[in-house]
């Protein structure tokens, strides 16, 4: 049985591989150590490409056949970083169990589900950031984030998600936060779109150069999502609070929000929401205005591979300047936000030496954004903003970000720079 199982890992796995004098503890407890072939799957098992049954055994008290090599082949084809030999060695066994590969279909999937049920990838974010008031100096931050995202499949169309994120200050340690759940929901098809249902993300002109004007906020309820060629509605439901961020210190409010994206042309998209924060007065000091109806139009139009020039506009119905008289007056402006940017290239986490930079005029109305996603202005501040990303080196990005302009209401002016290293796992 031993010679059989032997015989099928050397056809297997070592096809064009010169057997070599690798020295390493045996990873699969039933492949003799003393048979011509252990030498070359000890080496392929040592560098990850090649796995057993999760046990570290081939179980050897069953013949190897070709199907259950396949599935062992269609694992290491899933795999990414390895080496160009192991690569060309994998490209061989692809070849030679081209049939078994075709055949299998619905059945490795299933494999890999099972074995690979839970994914866990996330990030390190290292922050500075220096802003002056009329060249005063209101504050000078480092911080730290570690993020981890879960990806667990429940079955073939249901996945739950989460996001864990710990936050520590650099500069005083004694005000680190603990780990919080910032996101968590299940995902899966329902009525016929996309569901989320739980604590899930909300993000505003998703997947556009200058997404993120309005909100990019955790919002506990339920999304769907129906997605057609050219046109995908999402529709959002739910509860928005929450502290850590400054606009919700002061309470929460019931969410609703439809958002329209259209794919015009190859080079032309464009989108439409509507967002209403029903019960929205302790979170904006209101007094005498309760729900905050809020629309936006959007568009991104793509000149070539490396010239993107977007745009987004959001008006509130509040009339901050009535409602002023509650905490302090407030200009006309802060019922509206815009943005305009034009982008050059853009940065892959793939790719070292890729590098992308932006140039944009925003205004954040603190009426008319939720919670903006800018580095650059906070609410209620209106002015330039400059950006650049580059990919120091796989899944390692420096980030950096200028802005210059003023507050809406005052108009004193405001200067910020913001600095990022953020290495990605």
């Amino acid at each position: 049985m031993k010679k059989t199982l032997a015989a099928a890992i050397t056809s297997a796995l070592v096809i064009g591989v010169a057997s070599t004098t690798f020295a390493a503890a045996n990873p699969f407890s039933d492949v003799p150590t003393d048979h011509w072939s252990f030498d070359a799957v000890a080496k392929l098992a040592h560098e990850g490409v090649i796995e057993g049954y999760g046990d570290n055994t081939f179980r050897g008290d069953a013949k190897i056949t070709r199907y259950e090599m396949a599935q062992m082949v269609a694992k290491a084809m899933a795999k990414s970083n390895v080496s160009a030999t192991d690569k060309a060695t994998i490209d061989k066994l692809s070849a030679e169990y081209a049939t078994e590969l075709n055949n299998l279909g619905v059945r490795v999937s299933a494999l890999e589900k099972k074995t690979d049920n839970v994914k866990f990838t996330g990030l390190l974010r290292l922050d500075g950031t220096h802003k002056d008031i009329d060249d005063k100096t209101v504050t000078s931050t480092s911080t730290a984030l570690l993020r981890l995202e879960m990806n667990a499949a429940v079955n073939e169309n249901w996945a739950v998600k989460a996001r864990f994120d710990t936050k520590a200050d650099l500069d005083n340690d004694s005000t680190d936060r603990k780990t919080e759940l910032r996101r968590g929901y299940a995902e899966g098809p329902l009525f016929g779109a996309t569901a989320k249902l739980g604590k899930l993300p909300t993000f505003d002109n998703a997947g556009y150069s200058h997404g993120g004007m309005l909100i990019d906020n955790p919002v506990s309820g339920a999304e769907f999502a129906w997605a057609g060629k050219t046109l995908k509605t999402t529709v959002t439901a739910g509860r928005l609070a929450d502290t850590d961020y400054d606009f919700a210190a002061n309470g929460a409010t019931d969410y609703h929000a439809i958002q329209f994206d259209y794919k015009a042309s190859q080079k032309l998209k464009v989108a439409a929401g509507y967002y209403n924060l029903e019960n929205s007065s302790g979170i904006y000091e209101l007094g005498k205005e309760d729900a905050n109806n809020i629309w936006n139009l959007g568009f991104d139009y793509k000149f070539d591979k490396n010239f993107t020039f977007g745009g987004s506009y959001a008006a509130s119905s509040v009339d901050a300047v009535a409602s002023g008289t509650v905490a302090k007056p407030y200009d006309s402006d802060e019922e509206k936000s815009y943005t305009a940017q034009l982008t050059y290239k853009g940065a892959k986490q793939s790719a070292p030496g890729s590098f992308g930079t932006w140039v944009a005029y925003r205004q954040i109305g603190k009426f008319a954004s939720m919670h903006p996603t800018y580095d650059g202005p906070a609410a209620g501040e209106k002015g330039v903003e400059f950006g650049a990303q580059y990919m120091l080196d796989k899944n390692i990005m420096l980030y950096g970000n200028y802005f210059n302009g003023e507050q809406i209401s005052g108009g004193k002016d405001v200067e910020k720079v913001f600095g990022r290293v953020q290495f990605s796992f």
